[in-house]
């Protein structure tokens, strides 16, 4: 296939139309009940309230608003691929936004901005304190103003919103990989992204790998879930062949979440079986360097080490019969060993990394 016959064909899987949309006109149309902004996302978002009133500020100085990106649902319901951030403030500083139990969330009330020090303590509307609420030529300046609809139609491949949502989510945004990869699941499976959730907070899980508040806040905890998933039965020729662990991470999220065969029942009991003898053998130090000469474990979660260990007994988890002295020589063992340690550590890359210490932990921990 040719590269313009590439270009044609993909081209015919995207059809978009679009228009300037005013503020109240947004406001109208997600009251209507005709928006979908994926309540679920919230979590996912991290604006601060200084950006939150920045972007009110832009509005009332009539500074343009990056456009909104949206897919329209054959319902005709129009779907949020990109600007949830921008639309969620706005509705929240109008009082009209819901989270996911469709419930109202509190007004935003804003902060002093660079410009417009007097916003301070500003809410839409306060009828006990008058004094703090926008006049109605203020609110007018927001809901007259602008924002155009990047309208991606319903004839449209269905895969072309999940490509366009990743690629302008990743890059320049504040969002780390798993948080784009969890809105996609959102988005094409909630329940299934709820499964996975749920795997997430398994107690047995979260004291094994012991990680940073940061790192929970940027959904790690997630990505080692589908990583988890995606690779503990992976055939070893295809483990060759991985490539950027990002985008396979991203297609095995997105195949998981559209799969309706999917056997998450099987999957549930490798997770909850291999965390269980995980935590009971090693508990925090599950993942952490082992060392010899000190007899002590050390330092912080190793990816590696999760990759070696909980693959290694993923894999075999229906056959260990091991006590826990034995799974924590074996666990410390991994550390002794150079089959494990010239393939592992922060300077290999993960597709040269997998490859090998994938399949040493499915021997290491082979009954």
């Amino acid at each position: 296939m040719t590269l313009q016959v590439e270009i044609e064909k993909a081209r015919k899987d995207i059809r978009t139309d679009g228009y300037a949309v005013s503020v109240g006109e947004w406001i109208s149309i997600y009251e209507r009940g005709e928006l979908d902004i994926h309540p679920e996302f919230q979590r996912f978002f991290r604006w601060t309230p200084s950006q939150k009133s920045r972007l009110i500020e832009s509005l009332l100085l009539g500074i343009p608003i990056p456009q909104i990106f949206v897919s329209q649902q054959p319902s005709g319901i129009w779907d949020v691929v990109d600007g949830l951030q921008r639309l969620s403030t706005i509705f929240e500083f109008v009082g009209v936004l819901r989270d996911e139990n469709n419930q109202l969330r509190p007004p935003l009330a804003l902060e002093p901005t660079e410009i417009l020090h007097s916003l301070g303590g500003m809410l839409w509307d306060d009828p006990a304190h008058p004094d703090r609420s926008l006049t109605t030529s203020q609110k007018l300046l927001i809901k007259r103003a602008k924002i155009d609809a990047i309208i991606i139609l319903a004839e449209s491949a269905e895969s072309a919103k999940y490509e366009l949502f990743q690629r302008l989510n990743t890059g320049g945004s504040a969002l780390a990989e798993q948080e784009v990869r969890n809105s996609i699941m959102v988005m094409l499976n909630k329940e299934r992204y709820r499964w996975l959730k749920d795997l997430s907070c398994f107690p047995a899980f979260r004291e094994c790998i012991a990680l940073s508040d940061r790192a929970y806040d940027e959904q790690y905890d997630m990505e080692l879930v589908v990583r988890f998933i995606a690779l503990y039965k992976l055939p070893e020729d295809a483990l060759d062949s991985i490539g950027d662990l990002g985008d396979f991470l991203t297609k095995k999220a997105r195949d998981i979440a559209g799969d309706k065969s999917f056997d998450t029942t099987a999957a549930s009991s490798a997770f909850h079986d291999t965390f269980t003898q995980l935590e009971s053998a090693a508990g925090a130090d599950a993942f952490r360097r082992w060392d010899s000469a000190r007899r002590k474990f050390s330092g912080g979660f190793s990816v590696s080490a999760f990759e070696a260990i909980a693959l290694g007994v993923g894999y075999n988890s229906k056959l260990i019969t091991k006590q826990n002295d034995e799974l924590l020589t074996k666990i410390k063992k991994i550390w002794d060993s150079a089959a494990f340690t010239q393939h592992s550590g922060s300077g290999v890359r993960a597709s040269s990394r997998i490859p090998k210490v994938v399949p040493f932990g499915r021997r290491m921990f082979a009954p």
